[in-house]
């Protein structure tokens, strides 16, 4: 479907000063190139002043049958006949006959002239460009300036080489063949010699293609197409290292060979469309052959689209007529690329039948972004960023495009998502005011010049009855050839006619956008006419040639973008539920307040409809967002009032997010409780009543309204609404997150609430590790709360990473816990700092929690409990306690220990503990008996057991003899080693009992054990 609107794209319209009928057109490079009907004669025309004065005049050396310019280079390439011979030819340096320089420098490819131009001239310069086959079509690459030739069974591509004039006198002799210069500025002169430089071109690829007789041909940063009367076929050329094999030259040739035994047969091909990897399934077969001597590297040939079209009588156009035309490459550069470095982000193939045409996206996938059906018979069409130009015998039409709207997608990965939007490519064409003419003949375009040629129709009646006759007498599908103007015409005419700037064209269609607005907001052409106007601003963003924000031009260009979006978050805000969600990124794309979307979204008095699905929805999601704009107080009662109206369900997250803090507590109460009477009592519900409640002082009613439901309720109530806790959470470990007035007041009345709160948050990945520490930080608790919090989510975590990381937090904050307090050992207790007790004490921790060991027994005869403050003996039986346990990884808490001094017994027992846990039994045995020998047996019942069962007899028994040798009197020594041998004699057999005794021993002191390890071993 094609939309139509009447929206006028030009503005001026001029007529050329021609002296003779116009056979052939082009433009490029600020010019436009005109050969008369018949003549040998090139005039150049300045597009870009008032009148199109005349630049420059040259003759040709035939009669011009075909012409293109490339921009890059700025040369024009030429097809010419003369003597029923055929020539390719490039003219350079065409802008110095300008200047009534009447030298004119003539040379084959690759030889260049010596003489005057490096001895200071520059001149015109023709450049011949031998082929062995009679050139049809040609085409200049718009990014790279290369040349590519169609002929009748091949492709030549031709590689446009620049030397400068130093480098020429260095490689070549003056004598022998001195170069001639050719300089590609436009329209300066050089001031230096040093600063010329050389146009040639290198044969560099020959694409041989059997199967097909090109009629057009297209080249465009790798891509190359070709046209034939029914079929295009686009392929892709990259440079690569690896060969082609001779089994991918002989399938060619095998292909190409069945193709020739088919040509005395009538085929009717059938209508087909391959895309991407098919399109290698298309029946024409392409060899590449290597001619260039300076690219050492092969190149592969891909094939990108196949379109074939069956010959057909439909819409007014004969089989005969029914041939394509008007193939192009379009290239786009987004507006951080570099047009001279970089290849294009996107390149758009376009074709046309007489009746319709098609625009393919080439790069990024192969994609039909639009097929244009025409009212009548096209004759010509042109491909340019913003709009289609297309003439028919009688008018100049506009199409929009879709270019835009992919390079848009290419620029900016954010776009289709909640933050930026854009139409999609697929998007209905529209066309817009035509202009009329009589007798077009063609069209091309310079920025925004449409130039066209109208010449009056010289076909008389006899031509069209015998005409009629042969197309009714032929056999076969035949085309019909280009037919020449009768040198005996009415008239003629070279018209330039001027589009309107992008802005202006805007302007046009929001003026022409209020006629439906008025009768209906909702329509969808409405909506279509912002989508185009929005990729038309796309469009010239994206043309900028200075990207620079501060230029006038281009903040323009983006206000009125903004000014779109708001239109297009308008329409969808009231439009279908289907797109609704559209209004959320171009209401943000807009820039406007909160405030002013809610105005231009309130329904008239008179208006029978309420809020649209998609202003809601925009709604909810500013709700949701954690923004630091806050709604004034009129303004978030009137989001309230809104939503009690549209969709009651959702108060409850509207009540809790942080851009409605100034919303009226007692209005909103009422409101609420008229949901809980409808509705019926929710935990999320209760819970919002109370922070209302809270907030207007009432705390018996908070207290009431608290004590409804059980705590394990609350905190499910905290997981579904977790705004009432927080304000923040749930997004990256860096987002800023802030405590709300319930967690302030649950901090000092319900602690243990609040905590399991924020553990249920997290274990739902509704807030960050860190955003917890922080909330408390704000709260002031971190030396209370937050530690509880660690404690609560060692219990109740499963990840192994939080694990640990909770571990090395709780040890490192418990080693801090017994620095502060031995330190405040010595301070006057009045001046003490009273601190709240733990949520959770040691012995809780050990019955809870895996991670928290029960105390070793040796520990308690260490350190007893009433020898330190409560505090301290908390802080230190959790700490003896996590390394008593089985997941705390010693290593890390080694370093953390050096803090604290083994002078006292208790920090000798953290020592103690942790080269028990690194296997160090030997040097903990001697410690011990050093510090404190009367837990020695206990110590060794726990810990030399099993596999450690040998230190009895190895180390620790020949510690105690020793030590009793030299202190005798020693009862704790002496009760150590009775016990020690009652253990040895119990593990071992007489003979090893008898090598184990010393034997400076007393024989009686020794024997009853021997003789209950002789009994033990006997009964055994």
């Amino acid at each position: 479907m094609v939309h139509v609107y009447n929206c006028h794209p030009f503005a001026s319209q001029q007529i050329v000063q021609v002296e003779q009928e116009p056979r052939l057109v082009c433009c490029g490079g600020g010019a436009l190139f005109v050969v008369a009907t018949g003549g040998c004669k090139v005039e150049a025309y300045n597009l870009e002043l008032e009148g199109c004065p005349l630049i420059c005049r040259f003759a040709t050396m035939g009669t011009v049958r075909n012409m293109q310019h490339s921009k890059i280079g700025d040369y024009l390439v030429t097809i010419e006949e003369k003597n029923s011979a055929t020539y390719l030819r490039a003219y350079t340096n065409w802008r110095y006959q300008a200047e009534e320089k009447a030298r004119v420098g003539v040379r084959l490819l690759g030889h260049l002239l010596r003489g005057a131009s490096l001895r200071g001239g520059v001149q015109m310069e023709i450049i011949e460009i031998p082929m062995s086959e009679r050139p049809v079509a040609v085409a200049c690459c718009s990014v790279t300036g290369d040349l590519l030739v169609g002929c009748h069974k091949s492709l030549v591509l031709f590689t446009l080489r620049r030397q400068n004039q130093q480098n020429l006198q260095s490689l070549q002799s003056p004598a022998s063949n001195t170069q001639q210069s050719s300089s590609q500025s436009q329209g300066q002169t050089s001031s230096s010699n040093q600063n010329l430089s050389f146009l040639d071109f290198e044969r560099s690829i020959i694409l041989h293609l059997p199967g097909t007789k090109p009629k057009q041909v297209a080249l465009c940063g790798g891509y190359v197409a070709v046209q034939s009367d029914l079929e295009v076929l686009v392929m892709k050329l990259d440079a690569s290292s690896e060969p082609k094999t001779l089994e991918e030259s002989s399938d060619s040739r095998k292909s190409a060979d069945y193709l020739e035994d088919q040509t005395d047969f009538l085929l009717l091909p059938r209508h087909q469309e391959l895309l991407g990897e098919r399109a290698k399934d298309c029946d024409i077969a392409v060899s590449v052959e290597k001619t260039g001597l300076e690219d050492r590297g092969q190149y592969t040939l891909s094939y990108v689209l196949f379109r074939r079209f069956t010959p057909d009588y439909f819409q007014g156009c004969s089989v005969e007529e029914t041939q394509l035309h008007s193939l192009q490459l379009h290239p786009m550069f987004t507006s951080n690329q570099s047009v001279s470095l970089d290849e294009p982000a996107c390149v758009f193939c376009f074709f046309s039948l007489p009746t319709a045409g098609y625009l393919y996206s080439l790069k990024g996938g192969v994609e039909l972004l639009s097929a244009y059906q025409y009212p009548e018979k096209v004759l010509e069409a042109v491909l340019t960023d913003h709009l289609l130009h297309v003439i028919t015998k009688s008018a100049l039409q506009c199409f929009t495009v879709r270019c835009a709207a992919v390079a848009a997608r290419i620029e900016d990965p954010y776009i289709d998502t909640t933050m930026r939007a854009c139409p999609p490519s697929t998007l209905e064409v529209c066309a817009l005011r035509m202009q009329l003419f009589i007798g077009l003949r063609s069209v091309c375009v310079f920025g925004r010049h449409v130039v066209l040629l109208s010449t009056a129709d010289t076909e008389t009646s006899e031509d069209t009855e015998r005409n009629s006759q042969r197309r009714g007498l032929s056999r076969k599908w035949t085309i019909s050839s280009p037919k020449e103007s009768s040198s005996a015409g009415h008239g003629w005419n070279l018209y330039v006619v001027d589009t309107v700037s992008p802005i202006t064209l805007y302007q046009e269609m929001v003026e022409y956008s209020q006629r439906y607005a008025e009768t209906n907001p909702q329509a969808q052409s409405l909506q279509h006419l912002f989508s185009e106007a929005h990729l038309l601003l796309r469009a010239s963003l994206l043309q900028s040639s200075n990207p620079d924000p501060a230029t006038p031009e281009r903040q323009k260009l983006e206000e009125a973008l903004r000014e779109n979006c708001a239109h297009l978050g308008d329409c969808f805000s009231r439009g279908s539920q289907k797109d609704c969600h559209l209004a959320l990124p171009y209401y943000r794309m807009s820039g406007l307040s909160i405030t002013e979307i809610m105005v231009r979204n309130r329904p008239l008095p008179s208006s029978p409809h309420s809020y649209g699905p998609g202003f809601l929805f925009y709604l909810r999601h500013y709700l949701l967002e954690e923004t630091e704009q806050s709604l004034s107080q009129e303004a978030a009662d009137e989001v309230i009032d809104i939503f009690s109206q549209s969709e009651p369900s959702q108060l409850v997250g509207v009540c809790t997010s942080p851009s409605m803090i100034n919303i009226s507590p007692a209005r909103t109460l009422q409101i609420l409780q008229r949901l809980e009477d409808s509705a019926g009592v929710s935990v999320p519900l209760t819970i919002t009543m109370a922070t209302m409640m809270l907030r207007l002082g009432d705390l018996p009613q908070y207290t009431q309204l608290m004590d409804r439901h059980a705590e394990m309720l609350l905190v499910y109530g905290f997981i579904e609404e977790p705004r009432l806790l927080l304000y923040g959470g749930g997004g990256g470990q860096h987002t800023h997150v802030r405590p709300t007035a319930l967690t302030q007041q649950l901090a000092h009345v319900q602690p243990g609430l609040l905590v399991a709160g924020m553990v249920a948050l997290h274990e739902n990945s509704k807030v960050q590790l860190e955003q917890v520490d922080h909330i408390f930080k704000e709260l002031g608790c971190e030396s209370c709360l937050q530690v509880d919090f660690w404690e609560a989510m060692l219990m109740a975590s499963s990840q192994e990473a939080v694990i640990q990381e909770l571990l090395f937090r709780l040890a490192s904050f418990y080693i801090d816990r017994l620095t502060q307090t031995n330190s405040e050992t010595h301070i006057n207790p009045a001046h003490k700092r009273p601190t709240r007790r733990s949520l959770k004490s040691a012995d809780d921790l050990i019955n809870s929690c895996s991670h928290y060991g029960a105390l070793y027994p040796w520990l308690t005869v260490l350190c007893p409990a009433h020898t330190t403050s409560s505090q301290h003996q908390e802080a230190l039986c959790k700490l003896q306690s996590l390394l008593c346990g089985p997941s705390l990884s010693v290593g890390s808490v080694v370093p953390l220990l050096e803090r604290l001094s083994e002078e006292t017994l208790w920090g000798f027992s953290l020592h103690l503990l942790c080269a028990t846990r690194r296997g160090q039994y030997d040097s903990s045995i001697e410690k011990l008996l050093d510090r404190c020998p009367q837990a020695i047996i206990a110590y060794a019942n726990h810990q030399l057991q099993d596999r450690n069962m040998a230190l009895w007899w190895q180390k620790l028994l020949p510690e105690l003899c020793n030590r009793t040798r030299a202190a005798a009197d020693n009862s704790i020594l002496l009760a150590a080693l009775k016990e020690t041998l009652v253990v040895v004699a119990m593990e071992t057999s007489p003979a090893e009992f008898l090598e184990l005794i010393p034997d400076d021993g007393t024989a009686s002191y020794f024997l009853p054990h021997l003789l209950t390890c002789s009994q033990r071993h006997l009964l055994a």
